[in-house]
């Protein structure tokens, strides 16, 4: 069946019933649910290895740090490659990143330079795989299912980022400190099995003649420069990131100085994750009554009231309880910038511009953690909370007067370049 008839027999179906979709999902959100389960271990296993928070820091940086180095080349690549393919191998490699932890610690040879090569291993895989699965969905979803699409993919990821932690964590204390990443590796092993099952073409467009990779990659970063509204967003998206990459350490001061304990810390994170569910359940339904720009708007001001907010919340519940109101509108801004910027862009072009938006859109949540943590020790939290409350109603107002994210359109047509 050609493409077109594919997505014109799907479009007629609900997603849950769509074989193509569902075995993309399943297998993202079961590997989501690994990484999540391991991710929060690393810096606990290295804390009890080492007994240094600042070695344990370097985990989480160092699996950051291939997003900035490689998002644009990468993306390149993935347009010239078969995607299924890249998909595979991601899966297959990781298995074996993840695989060697628990198995150095049963020969008791695990040392924090090899947690520190399986987190840049996993960052530079997660990199290829992500920006593959990106590129992949507009061949699986009609263009007029991408918001519904998109709201169900983070239903499914704000789902496992709150059973992932806590199946974790437990696992490292009552079963054994591998087995979180047994079942990490588990997971890549199920999602290969889903992405093995596709039956849709995910070749490269068209052949071309070899370019080298700088023009490949400047193509699509002149195309997103180009696009205004892509343009935009991925500035909006960039200040956006980099005021959410300061509320994890934020909420953890204001909690403590209200005397929480660690498990009341963590009924915060909770709370915030049960609020992204119900954000992403609704995601959808709110996208199709709003306009692109409204849609927008509501889920940066959302943000910008809730910071100020923190400050007269008297105790972990509260916090908690505002959290999930921020964390409510966040699926919403996801599933129509995302869903709008997928439809748009040419088939051809997917890897690249997806990964130069990526690149801006990351590029501030180092400095924005970095300067949370500053003004928290030079400043306070009230002062803290004070800035980046203000930085976010300075967005919010930029959203609001910028006339091509406010009278934008959702590209409702069948994505382009999809080969007959």
């Amino acid at each position: 069946m050609s493409a077109a008839g594919a997505h014109a027999t799907a479009a007629e179906l609900p997603l849950w019933r769509q074989r193509e979709y569902m075995l993309l999902w399943s297998g993202q959100v079961l590997t989501t649910l690994g990484a999540q389960a391991s991710g929060i271990i690393y810096p606990i296993l290295i804390l009890a290895l080492t007994n240094s928070p600042l070695q344990a820091s370097w985990a989480t940086a160092l699996r950051m740090v291939p997003y900035l180095l490689l998002s644009l080349p990468v993306g390149a690549l993935i347009d010239r490659w078969d995607r299924r393919r890249v998909m595979l191998v991601c899966h297959a490699a990781r298995f074996v990143a993840v695989a060697s932890v628990p198995l150095a610690l049963a020969l008791d040879m695990l040392v924090v330079a090899h947690i520190y090569v399986v987190a840049v291993v996993e960052g530079a895989l997660h990199v290829f795989f992500n920006i593959a699965e990106t590129a992949a969905l507009p061949r699986v979803v009609p263009a007029r299912q991408l918001q519904q699409a998109t709201a169900q993919n983070q239903a499914g990821f704000a789902t496992a980022s709150i059973v992932g932690p806590a199946l974790g964590s437990w696992l490292y204390q009552a079963v054994g400190r591998g087995f979180p990443f047994v079942v990490d590796a588990a997971s890549h092993l199920l999602g290969a099995v889903a992405v093995w099952r596709l039956r849709t073409s995910f070749a490269p467009a068209a052949a071309r003649p070899p370019r080298p990779l700088r023009e490949e990659v400047a193509e699509g970063m002149r195309w997103l420069w180009r696009q205004r509204v892509v343009r935009d967003m991925a500035l909006v998206t960039c200040v956006l990131n980099g005021i959410n990459a300061a509320l994890p350490l934020l909420l953890i001061v204001l909690a403590q100085e209200r005397g929480a304990s660690a498990a009341q810390i963590g009924l915060v994170f909770s709370l915030g994750g049960v609020g992204a569910i119900f954000g992403a359940l609704l995601g959808g339904v709110v996208a199709r009554r709003l306009s692109f720009g409204q849609a927008i708007l509501l889920s940066v001001a959302v943000r910008a009231a809730c910071l100020p907010l923190f400050l007269l919340c008297p105790g972990p519940w509260t916090l908690g309880a505002v959290y999930a109101l921020a964390s409510l509108f966040g699926p919403l801004y996801d599933v129509v910038q995302f869903s709008y910027r997928i439809a748009l862009i040419p088939y051809a072009l997917q890897g690249r511009v997806n990964s130069s938006f990526r690149l801006f859109a990351f590029l501030l949540n180092p400095p924005g953690a970095a300067a949370c943590g500053w003004l928290l020790e030079h400043a306070g939290s009230t002062v803290a909370t004070g800035v980046f409350g203000a930085l976010c109603v300075l967005l919010a107002l930029a959203v609001r007067l910028d006339p091509a994210i406010r009278l934008a359109v959702h590209p409702h047509a069948r994505v382009h370049d999809v080969a007959d």
